[in-house]
């Protein structure tokens, strides 16, 4: 037995002493992170001495212009530190810029052989980086394959994350980005498919949390992320926390799973999730572009709008809990082949402090077609014609869903064809309050729903 422990002991202390030469190995030489010095010029002499793997000791580091890293000229290069490394960008641009030559896709026979054996797998972890420039950034990438970015702060920065050109295959995980100037994520005019945004704090950029721009966007997941307040003030351009916008361009493939996204209705037209699919059609046929998208077991509250959706095709939302839009909880405007299912709207008063009570909230869709609505549950009122507003719709299969304590109406047909509402459960708090309110010309089916009184 003694042995046994001796032996142990021995092990590990091979091991602690293996890992704590590793770690001192790859500190760099020549920094000196006491934040007076610039440290620019020694950090981009580590990276071109072809350093590898960059660990940066507790200290502040000063850069007055970006630090380049060009991944077929230097190979593969990671950045560490430990959470004890606070980077201070002093002049315009990404603190850190990666640049690759991957113009492929992910398919594996499309990377070719240099990408492999010089650039694959960037990744930075643990690092701190403060915007010090009205046009510092923090980290921006171009050309890499498998980028990977994890534990990264970045604050008082324009854009925390910037991500253009062409990118593949890239992952964000446990980073803060935080009380930036402009956008959290930015994928600007960028070619990415296949990107993993999960267990992030996005939170207070004033330009949006996750925003897409003049790019074409597949396989986007964004997962358990708390994504809130990215938006600026009472006088801000509006924006939203998620804001897919496919003007030009095409977004698709897309899940939005298990976030809490929230704040701040004060912005003018704030929303939570805002995919603008904008009238871009295929020139050979009429489908839309932007679509195939699953916003899944959220938590969506206090802006303007929850969801605001125009011209989408292809969408699941469901299993989500929503309350203080107070423009609405979902506008939805030309979008078809839509899922509603097993959604929470509800007005709960214990949020009516401030101005929650004037939150509007309810669900608008105009020029839809092609819908389903499931097992939706409207808690409480909605300040607005109907808690369900149809206009202009076709094909809407509304079923087995509940309206509790509602006054006025509950659902507002206006011109809706070969549609049918069936199975609902209809509580009022009015007498004067009404089930189904009709405008126009409608050919919709009435069937096995009933209403009361409470």
């Amino acid at each position: 037995m003694i042995h046994t422990i001796h032996r142990r002991f021995l092990l590990a202390l091979l091991i602690t002493s293996l890992f704590s030469v590793s770690t001192h190995a790859a500190v760099i030489e020549g920094v000196t992170g006491d934040g007076q010095t610039d440290d620019t010029a020694a950090i981009q002499a580590a990276v071109d001495r072809q350093s590898g793997a960059l660990c940066f000791d507790r200290g502040v580091y000063r850069l007055t212009k970006p630090i380049l890293i060009d991944l077929d000229r230097v190979g593969w290069t990671s950045l560490s530190g430990n959470g004890v490394a606070q980077f201070r960008m002093e002049s315009p641009g990404p603190a850190f810029r990666f640049i690759g030559t991957h113009d492929g896709t992910a398919s594996p026979a499309s990377v070719k052989a240099n990408v492999w054996d010089r650039q694959r797998t960037p990744m930075v972890d643990g690092i701190e980086i403060i915007g010090a420039d009205p046009d510092a950034c923090g980290i921006e990438a171009d050309g890499t394959m498998q980028l990977t970015l994890t534990r990264v702060v970045v604050r008082h920065a324009k854009h925390a994350i910037h991500l253009t050109g062409r990118n593949r295959n890239v992952t964000l995980s446990e980073c803060h980005l935080y009380e930036n100037r402009g956008v959290g994520v930015f994928m600007d005019k960028l070619n990415l498919h296949q990107i993993n945004i999960a267990n992030c704090h996005i939170s207070y950029n004033a330009g949006g949390g996750v925003v897409a721009k003049d790019s074409e966007i597949r396989n986007l997941q964004i997962g358990t992320c708390d994504i809130e307040g990215n938006m600026g003030g009472p006088n801000s351009t509006p924006t939203a926390n998620v804001w897919l916008d496919s003007t030009g361009t095409s977004v698709g493939e897309v899940a939005i799973v298990g976030c809490t996204i929230q704040h701040t209705h004060d912005a003018p037209d704030s929303a939570n999730i805002r995919i603008n699919g904008l009238s871009n059609t295929r020139p050979f046929t009429d489908e839309l572009k932007t679509g195939n998208i699953t916003i899944a077991d959220n938590v969506l509250s206090d802006v303007q709008t929850n969801i605001d959706l125009k011209q989408v095709r292809g969408i699941t939302i469901s299993g989500n809990t929503m309350w203080k839009g107070y423009t609405a909880n979902v506008i939805a405007k030309d979008c078809h082949q839509m899922v509603f299912s097993g959604n929470l709207y509800d007005r709960n008063p214990r949020y009516h402090y401030g101005d929650g009570g004037s939150a509007k909230l309810g669900v608008i869709l105009e020029d839809c077609r092609d819908v389903t609505l499931s097992g939706e549950h409207f808690g409480g009122d909605a300040d607005q014609p109907a808690v369900v507003q149809l206009r202009r719709c076709d094909a809407v299969n509304l079923n087995g869903c509940s309206f509790s304590a509602f006054s006025g109406a509950a659902i507002l047909l206006d011109t809706v064809t070969f549609s049918r509402i069936s199975n609902c459960l209809f509580t009022a708090t009015d007498g004067n309050a009404v089930d189904i309110h009709q405008l126009g010309d409608n050919d919709a089916l009435l069937d096995s729903n009933r209403f009361r009184k409470r």
